[in-house]
């Protein structure tokens, strides 16, 4: 079919019907610096003005007394500070670099089916990674009930999940609903854009120019998940930031991984207003019939979402032809 194949290369000069495709594509623009080297500048950059810069000036602007600072105050820092040290350094960087934004940040409206096949994909990994979650916290619980060693180790990190779990918690809690609309812009809307822009779009994008898709979009997870400071979580947000990264890539727009991150958030968002102050994952877990449980889970989960990620790649093999 040359005619519809023409057409198609049209439309999307970037074919790639497998994830781990090396072809690249031809792009009209050269960046002033090494591609790679733009993706580390957007890493340390959004780190360095996001987690230090922001973190600063919150701390100045509240006198060095977060624990009481109003709340509502703390949100409305929060979502400048995802904004100014997030998404704007993103665009410009892709500005400054590669002259045309729009060439690194592809903002494409999906179709329905698309987002409907990756929201599959994300309802199905959401219980997933809660269940290797509890395994895993099983296990480190016995390794540190056996090892001093293990144990001072799991005490610095319960002190920061507690510490990072008593921030978003006090971000979370709304006593009305417009104050609930609130905290999703802030928690879910906001981050959902901002960091899929920095991460999904300049970064990975970057790394792409050099580096094979697949493993630009690991390496962009992985700093994703280190960039989150959740210890007990960081493999969990390692898997769903490659997930965000494989969504960006395959369907060639960021709505797509805007659209599950937001799911994402606000998924936790609504389970933590129906748990309420309850931890959503316990860090001391010594239940082995919860154990086996789990285990039987995690696998029937994994084979479903092996599932969904073929579907999906099946469905954009069939439509680069059409």
């Amino acid at each position: 079919m040359p005619d519809s194949e023409n057409n198609s290369n049209q439309e999307n000069p970037e074919t790639r019907p497998d994830f781990n495709n090396n072809r690249r594509s031809v792009h009209d623009t050269y960046p002033l610096i090494s591609p790679i080297a733009a993706a580390f500048l957007g890493l340390i950059g959004g780190f360095f003005l996001y987690q230090f810069i922001g973190g600063i000036l919150t701390l100045l602007i509240f006198d060095f007394d977060i624990d009481n600072a109003p709340v509502n105050s703390l949100r409305l820092m929060t979502m400048a500070g995802q904004i100014l040290f997030i998404l704007l350094p993103a665009l410009l960087f892709a500005k400054w670099i590669y002259g045309d934004v729009s060439d690194i940040i592809s903002i494409k409206m999906p179709k329905w089916i698309e987002l409907a096949l990756f929201s599959a994909g994300i309802i199905i990994l959401t219980p997933l990674l809660q269940s290797y979650l509890y395994i895993q916290n099983f296990f480190i619980e016995q390794l540190a009930a056996n090892s001093e060693m293990v144990k001072s180790v799991k005490s610095f990190f319960d002190s920061l999940n507690e510490l990072v779990e008593k921030t978003y918690g006090n971000m979370l809690k709304a006593d009305s609903v417009p104050e609930m609309f609130l905290v999703i812009l802030i928690i879910a809307v906001v981050p959902a854009v901002s960091e899929e822009v920095m991460f999904r779009g300049y970064i990975q994008k970057s790394f792409e120019f050099r580096i094979k898709p697949f493993w630009a979009a690991l390496i962009t997870a992985i700093f994703f998940g280190l960039y989150h400071f959740n210890p007990y979580g960081l493999l969990p947000l390692i898997a769903l930031g490659f997930y965000f990264g494989f969504a960006a890539y395959i369907s060639k727009s960021l709505i797509v991984p805007m659209f599950l991150h937001f799911l994402n958030n606000f998924g936790a968002i609504m389970l933590y207003y129906i748990i309420g102050d309850d931890e959503l994952i316990n860090t001391n877990v010594t239940d082995s019939a919860g154990l086996e449980s789990n285990i039987t889970l995690f696998f029937i989960l994994s084979l479903l979402f092996t599932i969904i990620i073929l579907v999906i790649k099946k469905y954009y093999s069939k439509i680069k032809f059409i």
